[in-house]
């Protein structure tokens, strides 16, 4: 249903494109440093999710209506960069209160069930409608229309690319978590590794939010 080549040219698009640090990279490291390994690694798969349903927009059609409208864009952009910047603000708390004594760092870092972690790295993918743009945009290019069946060929074209995210992030995951771990030593450099996860989301989160689009 999906020619070959042209398959193979968007997958070799997405592994190039994930490979290269951007809001999703940034949001995972953010989340390894803050909170460990397997925090970063269920976020890493709640975003590939909420990025998949966004393929299955602009396979609906949804995509141009985001495209199109600029009131609806900068809802669902603002309310992304709000849930980062929380997600920020959670982190540094909770190394607030691993230098205050309340709790340890490690048993404040692993608090979050892996759900939570997986929900929030949806909840992430979801409410970024740059990746609604891009899409609209690139992923009808890579469809052979004489082939029919369109929307099920994005849709195919949409889950390689998801699946290259999930492996691409994951390898960012796993090493900031591991650099994480080899500089943690100790509890005090440990919250201040977290503290500097927490400011990297809200960092993003300020830069999702000022980032306007081109009309």
């Amino acid at each position: 249903m999906v020619d070959i080549h042209q398959l193979i040219a968007f997958c070799t698009m997405s592994l190039l494109l994930s490979a290269i640090p951007g809001p999703s990279v940034l949001f995972v490291i953010g989340r390894a440093l803050a909170h460990g390994r397997g925090t970063a690694l269920a976020s890493v798969l709640g975003n590939a999710l909420g990025g998949y349903i966004l393929v299955m927009a602009v396979a609906l059609g949804v995509g141009s209506a985001v495209e199109r409208s600029v009131l609806l864009f900068n809802v669902i952009k603002l309310a992304g960069a709000a849930y980062l910047i929380l997600l920020g603000a959670q982190a540094l708390r909770a190394n607030w209160r691993s230098r205050a004594g309340a709790t340890s760092v490690v048993a404040e870092t692993r608090r979050g069930s892996t759900a939570d972690s997986v929900r929030a790295g949806f909840l992430v993918g979801v409410t970024n409608p740059k990746s609604v743009v891009f899409l609209t945009a690139v992923l009808p290019q890579f469809v052979d229309r004489q082939a029919g069946h369109v929307g099920a060929q994005m849709l195919l074209l949409g889950l390689a690319g998801a699946l290259l995210q999930l492996l691409s992030d994951g390898i960012w995951g796993l090493t900031a978590s591991t650099a994480r771990d080899w500089l943690g030593r100790s509890p005090r450099r440990t919250a201040l590794i977290g503290g500097t996860g927490g400011l990297a989301m809200i960092g993003l989160g300020t830069s999702v939010a000022v980032t306007g689009r081109a009309d």
